[in-house]
């Protein structure tokens, strides 16, 4: 997974050297090259940093591995009772990014290889990552 995380955000300007946390619907808690902490959502879109050091990251990291936010128990539930459980390699994900408007809701979610899901996230988000609130795309999908 480490490969394809740096194939897939590089242009962000790290090198992925440990992943330290995935959820059932592809986020991804990473450590960098730089000491610094980041998360992908894949459903947003959005790779960010989370902590510049490990000592940061070490006072957030329950709080956060604890929230709903993380563990996201009732679209995951929902997708549960949709889709069944997961395969190997697997992973749960908004069919239309919330980005683009799509909504976490059961008609909305599907399932996806995780791979193609993190490369899928980090394309899209190297060609989005300039534009503004509200603006108008044309997505192509080759």
């Amino acid at each position: 997974m480490i490969s394809i995380i740096n194939e897939a955000w590089q242009w962000l300007g790290f090198k992925v050297i440990e992943v330290l946390q995935t959820n059932d619907f592809g986020n991804v808690i990473f450590k960098t090259d730089k000491n610094e902490f980041w998360r992908i959502c894949p459903e947003d879109i959005s790779c960010e940093k989370i902590a510049d050091s490990e000592k940061e990251f070490i006072n957030i990291f329950n709080d956060l591995i604890n929230s709903e936010d993380w563990m996201m128990t009732n679209i995951i539930n929902i997708a549960k009772s949709k889709l069944g459980e997961l395969e190997v390699n697997q992973k749960y994900c908004l069919k239309t990014a919330s980005v683009f408007g799509g909504k976490y809701e059961k008609a909305n979610i599907g399932k996806i290889n995780f791979e193609e899901l993190i490369l899928f996230s980090g394309e899209i988000g190297f060609q989005i990552k300039d534009m503004k609130d509200g603006e108008k795309i044309e997505l192509k999908v080759i």
